[in-house]
């Protein structure tokens, strides 16, 4: 009597025991990773299903359609605002379409001024992740370009009528074609803004001089070993936590600050591991040198543990590059700014309602509560443990090693 072949099929609710595929034979492992590799693309179609992906393959289709062989080319820069907290972060993903560049793609596409991705020598300033924002990021790119020189397409006007309201395109220029706007850009600065609260700010003032000059930040960002980075030193250039002065309400803890950082490049995650370190300063469980030693890994090659920053509070705001003069169109720049502003005042009426409840609230409370920045770093337990004594991350030598073994990196990494 044949026995029925039985499937692998992955449980919503139960993680896979680690006990049972230890278990099991060369050949039911290679049965369960298929199984999982054919509900993954299940997902994924019902995912694109969801997203609408089929009316982008029929836009894509159109596309086909068009003579681009006709056409005149142009490289270009691109400089884009957005708002990312509503989007899982700047990067196309195989699992999501809600990514600010598949917008900006099915835009390009929709107005024909790119064939497709692959053909268009595309480069992005910045990998900004899930939840964070930009005034100033900045793609490269190669558009049809207009038949008569004098008289451009106008690609923020025609990108604009198709992308998101929190995703705006506000200005351009010609390039080089082997102008890169990745590779080629000088400086890139980020701002994490955050309201005071009950923070000691003169703490993170002086906690941000550290920060300057070149260090080897292993213990300020998350180690990307795995896809062969293995040189954490960088240079800041800049580091300050200054005041939003028009967002003033006569120095109590809704005063709102940010924290400025200008480097040429930056690591995984290292602005939000560094805010995270100040927040701590600035809530007096860490001293402002904690810098000093987190930045020694001599002293200190393993990377305590800890949580990074929310994300919502950080913005690649400014980018800078050796090339011409961006062209805008006021008229255009005015539509973006009256976006912006019906958004504005969406969020300032929501501000009012909490502040104004709070302020009611607060009448029937004999002390001051400042609590406002608490959200931004989880605190993970009730009796703070310092940082230098907490658990320890791998070393870079150990995570070398590891990804070494699995064959990710070669060994003869710098």
């Amino acid at each position: 009597m044949e026995v029925p072949e039985t499937k692998y099929v992955p449980s919503k609710n139960k993680k896979i025991d680690i006990e049972s595929l230890q278990s099991k034979t060369q050949e039911e492992l290679i049965e369960i990773i298929r199984q999982l590799q054919a509900h993954n693309e299940q997902l994924k179609a019902i995912i694109s299903k969801n997203c609408g992906v089929e009316k982008h393959d029929h836009d894509h289709r159109k596309n086909n359609d068009f003579d681009f062989s006709r056409c005149k080319w142009s490289h270009i820069l691109l400089k884009l605002v957005y708002f990312g907290w509503d989007y899982q972060g700047y990067v196309c993903q195989d699992d999501t379409l809600d990514t600010i560049e598949h917008h900006l793609i099915q835009a390009l596409l929709k107005c024909r001024l790119i064939k497709s991705r692959e053909t268009s020598n595309y480069h992005r300033c910045g990998r900004t992740d899930k939840g964070v924002s930009s005034f100033s990021q900045v793609i490269s790119i190669t558009v049809r370009a207009s038949d008569e020189e004098k008289n451009p397409l106008d690609y923020c006007k025609m990108l604009n009528r198709l992308l998101p309201d929190d995703i705006k395109v506000i200005c351009w220029q010609p390039v080089a074609e082997e102008f890169s706007a990745r590779f080629n850009c000088n400086n890139r600065t980020y701002r994490y803004f955050f309201p005071k609260g009950d923070l000691d700010i003169e703490a993170m003032q002086e906690g941000t001089r550290y920060l300057l000059g070149t260090h080897d930040f292993r213990n300020l960002c998350k180690m990307d070993v795995g896809n062969g980075v293995t040189n954490f030193i960088r240079t800041i250039d800049h580091a300050a936590v200054s005041k939003l002065e028009d967002f003033h309400y006569q120095g109590t803890g809704y005063d709102m600050y940010f924290f400025e950082l200008k480097s040429q490049a930056f690591l995984w995650h290292q602005v939000r591991c560094i805010v995270a370190v100040l927040l701590l300063i600035g809530r007096k469980l860490e001293k402002p040198c904690v810098f000093n030693d987190l930045l020694d890994i001599t002293k200190n090659p393993r990377k305590p543990q800890y949580p990074m920053a929310h994300p919502i509070g950080l913005n690649l705001f400014l980018t800078e590059f050796e090339c011409g003069n961006w062209i805008l169109d006021e008229a255009e720049i005015s539509r973006v700014i009256e976006t912006l502003q019906k958004h504005w005042t969406m969020n300032t009426i929501k501000v009012t309602h909490i502040k104004s409840s709070i302020l009611e609230l607060s009448k029937v409370v004999s002390k001051e509560i400042n609590a406002q920045d608490s959200v931004l770093l989880r605190q993970e337990s009730k009796i703070y443990k310092p940082l230098l004594t907490r658990n320890k991350c791998s070393t870079l030598e150990e995570k070398i090693c590891h990804f070494v073994k699995r064959r990710r990196i070669k060994e003869n990494v710098e």
